[in-house]
């Protein structure tokens, strides 16, 4: 066995291999030490191999443990291997010992969904303490959890989460189907999973969340969704989903009903000005003054006298400086990239409207564009309606204000038309899935 491992991987200078004798049987061993731990292989074989062996009490430990199992498949040693598991040969049957390396042995705290009132606690990179931390937040019989390998080289596991008695077959079916005809070497992160699953490359908003939250697999779940945990990552995925599911922060299930229903229609307008409010300057601006009151006509166009160029040239300019100041604050290091994104924003605002490269109402259409974004709680679908203002700029500035209503009704039309796995992603209320998960709540209360 060792010979045959240490030809298949080039003789590693990390890889630990030996063999032992006991006095009653010799035993092969072969294991990468900085993949397992160390502890597990000394309690869970060395100690009872070496020092109270006793060949009964041993047999029936290999044999009764899940940690153990029978590894007579030679194509697949170096792959186990490789995911820390040790090898251990015993006449001529191989075992194998899973003592994979732990490096996760409690939560993370949540970094971007930050919530006010809610649990603080966010998923880990380890994907069986994820699914613990789902199960205590959804502990219930009738919770389904479905192991996948994706990656032909990482061997990623995939866990797949869902109340079967919630949970709408077709959905489930059209996941497997996806899950199965993904063709990827490696899987690293779940942004890859949620893009391999999508379908179509090139859809403008994501049909997939991404949450960090175990709380918020907990009510989706509850729901009748499908959730998605990667070994690796501490990223879950959430399917089928609609655009309000992109909206819908946290903090909304912890407040009151009416404080939670303000927040959400906030969210919606900040949403729709970051859309429109570029597109809407330019058209009005360059087009369609008259649809505003004189004083305010006449004010704008006195801040933009000294400004020598159109109206878009100014947009452009104003968006990509806010752009990259985004981009700034989360390449520079966490501790000054807030104070230097802050200061370089407001001394490049003061400095360039002065100079007269824009004008003031420029400036503050980009302040309010910038923090209507912020706005948005899910960062997926905020990069998406970044990119869709861009498109409702171009077309304002070839059309004006008739371009942006029909540019904003062609996107209702759009959202209308999307699916998530089968789901209307403009839809607001599923009679069907709500009346199903409300006779399930009523027969187990």
């Amino acid at each position: 066995m060792i010979e045959q491992i240490l030809a298949e991987l080039n003789n590693p200078s990390d890889l630990f291999y030996d063999t032992l004798d006991n006095g009653y049987i010799q035993m092969e061993l072969v294991y990468f030490p900085e993949l397992c731990d160390q502890t597990l292989i000394k309690d869970g074989l060395i100690i009872p191999y070496s020092y109270c062996f006793q060949p009964e009490e041993f047999e029936r430990m290999i044999n009764t443990n899940p940690n153990y199992g029978i590894a007579n498949q030679t194509e697949y040693w170096t792959q186990l291997l490789l995911n820390g598991t040790l090898l251990f040969k015993i006449e001529d049957t191989v075992f194998r010992f899973y003592v994979q390396r732990k490096f996760q042995d409690k939560p993370d705290t949540v970094q971007i969904e930050a919530s006010l009132q809610g649990p603080q606690t966010a998923l880990t990179e380890d994907l069986d303490l994820n699914i613990s931390l789902i199960r205590m937040r959804y502990n219930v019989p009738s919770l389904s959890v479905e192991q996948h390998i994706i990656g032909d080289h990482s061997k990623t596991r995939i866990s797949v989460l869902y109340d079967k008695n919630l949970i709408n077959n077709e959905v489930l079916d059209l996941l497997n189907e996806r899950i199965n005809s993904v063709q990827i070497r490696t899987l690293r992160a779940a942004g890859q999973l949620l893009q391999a699953l999508s379908g179509k490359r090139h859809r403008l908003f994501p049909i997939i969340l991404q949450t960090e939250r175990p709380d918020r697999i907990a009510i989706m779940i509850e729901r009748g969704k499908v959730a998605l945990l990667q070994d690796g990552s501490r990223f879950g995925l959430l399917l089928p989903v609609r655009l309000i599911d992109f909206l819908h922060a946290m903090d909304d299930d912890y407040e009151s009903y009416w404080m939670s229903k303000f927040l959400l229609i906030l969210r919606y307008f900040a949403m729709l000005l970051t859309i429109t409010l570029p597109a809407l300057y330019i058209a009005i601006v360059s087009y369609n003054p008259e649809i505003l009151r004189v004083q305010l006509t006449l004010s704008i166009a006195g801040s933009r006298v000294v400004v020598p160029y159109p109206s878009f040239i100014e947009v452009f300019i104003m968006l990509f400086m806010i752009e990259a100041l985004n981009e700034a604050s989360l390449r520079l290091p966490r501790y000054i990239g807030s104070t230097a994104t802050t200061v370089g924003g407001l001394i490049l605002g003061q400095a360039i409207q002065q100079a007269g490269l824009v004008s003031s109402i420029m400036i503050i259409v980009t302040s309010v564009v910038a923090i209507s974004n912020f706005v948005i709680p899910n960062n997926g679908f905020g990069y998406s309606v970044r990119f869709i203002k861009y498109i409702f700029v171009i077309v304002s500035i070839f059309y004006g204000l008739l371009g942006v209503v029909v540019s904003f009704f062609a996107l209702i039309v759009y959202w209308c038309n999307l699916r998530s796995f089968g789901l209307p992603y403009f839809a607001y209320y599923i009679p069907k899935l709500e009346a199903k998960a409300h006779h399930y709540r009523k027969e187990s209360n």
